[in-house]
């Protein structure tokens, strides 16, 4: 969702750019479709890195991904987001001495127990040029060291995605196999709400008491799956209407008519505050402030009943309102791509 408009506006700007996917998600069903929905074009690199522990596959991505950079020498390397793979491509670029691009720099959930924090605060330490989607995390990059002339708060490229693809989205009822006149969308799949029994058994819980006041939609990511068949959960699923995993066009059509969304990803935090919807994130921090402040989003954390009282209390006053940020307008990229080029050397090599 963040490389596809990415791609467009440094096609249409004369930028050459070689797209490497690392293979970090590897479920088709999360990837290949994720491609053909976007109109990706295939990548001219696939590592095929696949599973496996945070070390494992920071590992693999930098031994695969090396031997690209070695072959065809760019002028940069951008990277984007959070992931294993932000890190490992920006160290194997690092130590080459090929300049870094940041995309999405300066998020903080000031919670370094989350592998994502790590990613984020590493990744923005090494990068020569960086590029923002809110205000606050200048501040945030300036308390670490970060020269100020090397950031660009330029937007959203999550919400580029969101806006060029809301009209071709999946209508809700087409994926759902009938109409739900109304019903709450749920994803979950960190670690921290999904890898231990009690929590997941105490969200699955609180979601089934949720479920017979206003139907909850669950489109399970292949990580949540597996644990719930790991820890013996299946009855808890019984009474929820579960999905296969869902193309990031269904994924559109299912938020943007839900009556609420609970959710532990950041980037559907910023869709839903692109849309309008009420969400309820289920961590204790978040790392896109923006959208408590401004957006739909309220932080409930593991408590269940918190969790419980919000749904009440939306379907009841309506939710939080908010408001479209600064910059969340669909042209992030076409601003990141008007910076690239007057950053690029006059002889551009080609951006990884």
């Amino acid at each position: 969702m963040k490389i596809a408009p990415i791609m467009t506006a440094f096609h249409n700007s004369g930028i050459a750019a070689k797209l490497v996917h690392t293979g970090q998600h590897y479920d088709e069903a999360m990837n290949d479709r994720f491609f053909a929905d976007l109109g990706i074009r295939a990548p001219d690199y696939h590592l095929e890195v696949g599973s496996g522990s945070h070390a494992h596959q920071t590992a693999e991505v930098m031994k695969r991904f090396e031997p690209v950079v070695l072959q065809e020498n760019p002028a940069a390397v951008l990277v984007v987001g959070d992931v294993n793979s932000t890190i490992a491509c920006a160290l194997v670029a690092s130590k080459l001495n090929v300049p870094v691009i940041h995309v999405e720099a300066g998020l903080r959930s000031y919670d370094r127990g989350m592998p994502e924090e790590i990613n984020r605060v590493l990744t923005d330490q090494i990068s020569s040029l960086l590029f923002t989607t809110e205000r606050s995390a200048l501040e945030n990059l300036k308390r670490e060291g970060v020269d100020e002339a090397a950031v660009h708060f330029v937007g959203n490229v999550m919400i580029d995605s969101l806006f060029r693809n809301l009209a071709q989205s999946v209508p809700a009822e087409q994926t759902l196999g009938r109409n739900i006149d109304q019903y709450a969308l749920l994803t979950l799949h960190r670690p921290s709400n999904v890898d231990h029994k009690a929590t997941l058994a105490s969200l699955l819980e609180a979601v089934d008491e949720i479920n017979r006041k206003l139907p909850v939609v669950f489109p399970m990511h292949p990580r949540t799956r597996g644990k719930i068949e790991q820890f013996g959960l299946h009855d808890l699923l019984k009474n929820l209407h579960v999905l296969p995993p869902a193309g990031y066009l269904e994924i559109l059509g299912l938020m943007k008519s839900a009556r609420l969304v609970m959710t532990d990803s950041g980037g559907i935090q910023e869709e839903t505050t692109a849309l309008g919807v009420p969400c309820l994130t289920l961590r204790e921090n978040t790392e896109r402030p923006i959208t408590l402040h401004e957006g739909t989003n309220t932080l409930i954390g593991l408590d269940t009943n918190a969790l419980k009282k919000a749904v009440t209390e939306i379907m009841t006053t309506g939710g939080k309102a908010g408001r479209v940020p600064e910059y969340w307008d669909g042209h992030a990229a076409d601003r990141i791509a008007a910076v690239m080029k007057s950053w690029l050397p006059a002889n551009m090599k080609e951006v990884a």
